[in-house]
């Protein structure tokens, strides 16, 4: 396991899961090992708390970041959120938002070939992690405005992503 000091001068490489919980004590968040390869932790964000579970697939050498902003959805609510995951999806450069049939949870999902060796430099825990919770924020709203706020998929893009301008 890398420890603070390690973590704090950046540049190190570590097991991915082993990177990942070092990055998770250094922001002070709550998390466990779920088992040698998998780590769940907690962050608080603008809209919500973010679950990010890591699982690391060592044959594929693929570590997959999940963040699950506590979103949930009704069966008759899963046609518009089908939509709106849609039109989220083709704004999106890495991962992908998804919705878990079996339990109706939104998600991000990214997964990271990290190649042989395996290893995990903080840089790329620090992009993942970031990438994750960045794109929960940005369209909570979205889903926000759909489930609770009666409108439809792109006018809730539209009302979601105006970006403003100069100072109030």
């Amino acid at each position: 396991m890398i420890d603070r000091d390690e973590f704090e001068h950046g540049g190190q490489e570590a097991a991915p899961i082993d990177m990942l919980a070092a990055y998770f004590d250094a922001h002070g968040w709550t998390y466990e090992h779920v088992g040698e390869d998998e780590i769940v932790g907690q962050s608080q964000g603008s809209w919500a708390q973010y679950e990010l579970r890591a699982i690391w697939r060592d044959e594929d050498q693929v570590l997959q970041l999940l963040a699950l902003p506590d979103i949930r959805v009704s069966d008759e609510q899963r046609p518009a959120i089908h939509e709106t995951l849609a039109l989220i999806n083709e704004q999106l450069w890495l991962g992908h938002f998804e919705l878990w049939s079996s339990s109706g949870i939104v998600l991000f999902r990214h997964g990271a070939l990290l190649g042989q060796g395996g290893t995990l430099t903080l840089d790329q825990a620090q992009i993942l992690v970031e990438a994750a919770i960045d794109e929960c924020e940005r369209f909570y709203p979205v889903f926000q405005f759909v489930l609770w706020g009666g409108k439809t998929p792109s006018e809730a893009i539209a009302a979601s992503l105006i970006e403003t301008r100069g100072e109030a």
